[in-house]
């Protein structure tokens, strides 16, 4: 996976737990996720990728099940990341 492919399935990820209302200690979540996000194009510069313009379209073009799916592979891989939130992304993508 390149920095960019790598980059925009965090973001997707990020987006997916947005949708996660019914969990109510998302905002802690999404704030230790765009931490991790930071963190990792600080340390994987890429001057000729637009992240912020990328945030966008991913934002509007990417469906919400791959947002779940993002966000339930970018939540395994977390240390701190709740199982709740990840459970609960789980029986959402079964519902779709």
């Amino acid at each position: 996976m390149t920095i960019e492919d790598t980059y925009r399935y965090m973001i997707s990820a990020y987006f997916g737990v947005r949708e996660m209302d019914s969990y109510d200690l998302k905002e802690y979540v999404l704030k230790d996720i765009k931490e991790y996000i930071t963190d990792f194009v600080n340390q994987n510069p890429s001057p000729n990728f637009d992240f912020e313009k990328e945030a966008e379209k991913i934002k509007d073009e990417t469906s919400l099940k791959t947002k779940l799916q993002d966000a339930v592979s970018l939540l395994n891989k977390m240390d701190n990341a709740p199982i709740e939130l990840t459970l609960q992304i789980t029986q959402r993508l079964k519902k779709l």
